[in-house]
């Protein structure tokens, strides 16, 4: 039998780093986010060999292991053996012989919440596997756990609530990791003129979010007045945009979209580079409105908001570029897992 499972990867619209501790404790944070039709996938083999046989090629590990109740966090595929560990340990199951396998359709460092999706992808295959009694938020927050605190991955909170709901989300991040997570029904007309209005390009380059995140958080946490006052604009501008976005609003959105990130800029040196900056250039002078980087900064995707009769001007534009435009459609529903038996199997 194979247990397979997806997981979306996401946009994040506005709001995005009140997520992150201390703010999100001290203050709380609002994001709203996305989730696009880039995938991150696991294949879970029962075998009978008494081994463990990882295949992790984002990580480019691919290894073996003898059957164990816990795996060495060694910096080897370390999302699949946090997942690994936690479900031994807090469920009591046996351990048990398979080889898994995951990837992904992004770049890792892309800014589109790939790690957490994959935490949450390969938590659900486990949930398939093995029946656990977990939901969408219960999920969430196992995959935060193991993420943040087991592996002591830097990071916010929004990215494994995307991965594991889907679809357009307000989420409220509160003291004591607290969070709720308010699913938006957008008309169909409304997506449609996003899709349209929106130029995703990958500028070539991934980058570690770490340092940047460790970056503003030390910016927060020593008091530095002009970026919690960046951040409380940030915050704010997930309001205005949730509202921007249920009337279909696109002059709105796009506008929101330029303050938040002339405000994300504010949180790190590290945000924007000169390579983010030329296409920022190039688009906006082949029709682009206003554009974002998705994630902490630094590299990874940039989405413009661009008029849909240009849209095509602006692509063309940035084709001179190291980079490359993504096509993309926003997607409803979370990971989720399920079974193949062998008159299934190709």
């Amino acid at each position: 039998m194979l247990i397979r499972s997806k997981s979306p990867l996401r946009l994040g619209l506005a709001g995005g780093g009140s997520d992150l501790s201390p703010y999100s404790d001290t203050y709380g944070g609002l994001v709203l986010n996305a989730t696009i039709n880039l995938y991150c996938y696991c294949t879970i083999e029962e075998t009978n060999n008494d081994e463990i046989t990882i295949n992790s090629y984002d990580a480019d590990c691919f290894e073996t292991y003898p059957l164990a109740e816990s795996l060495e966090i060694d910096g080897k595929a370390s999302l699949i053996k946090g997942v690994y560990n936690r479900i031994i340990k807090d469920f009591g199951i046996t351990p048990r012989a398979f080889k898994i396998t995951t990837y992904n359709d992004a770049p890792i460092g892309s800014g589109l919440g790939t790690s957490s999706a994959m935490v949450v992808c390969i938590l659900k295959a486990f949930i398939e596997w093995l029946s656990l009694p977990l939901g969408d938020y219960e999920s969430a927050r196992l995959a935060y756990e193991i993420e943040r605190k087991d592996l002591k991955l830097n990071g916010g909170k929004q990215d494994q609530y995307a991965a594991a709901f889907g679809g357009f989300n307000y989420m409220e991040f509160h003291k004591n990791d607290m969070v709720i997570v308010n699913p938006l029904k957008i008309k169909r007309w409304i997506i449609d003129e996003l899709e349209a209005s929106l130029v995703l390009y990958f500028t070539g380059a991934s980058r570690s979010s770490a340092k940047i995140i460790d970056a503003q958080t030390r910016n927060t946490t020593k008091g530095d007045k002009e970026v919690i006052e960046a951040m409380h604009e940030i915050k704010h501008s997930a309001i205005e945009m949730k509202h921007a976005l249920l009337k279909g609003d696109m002059h709105a959105f796009a506008e929101i979209l330029g303050k938040g990130w002339e405000n994300k800029k504010k949180m790190a040196d590290t945000i924007t580079n000169p390579m983010i900056q030329e296409a920022f250039d190039v688009a906006l002078a082949a029709g682009a409105i206003s554009g974002k980087v998705s994630g902490a900064g630094g590299g990874g995707f940039i989405m413009f908001m661009v008029d849909p009769v240009k849209k095509k001007s602006v692509i063309n534009a940035l084709g001179s570029l190291s980079g490359f435009v993504m096509p993309f459609q926003f997607t409803e529903g979370g990971g989720h897992g399920w079974k193949i038996y062998e008159t299934d199997k190709i």
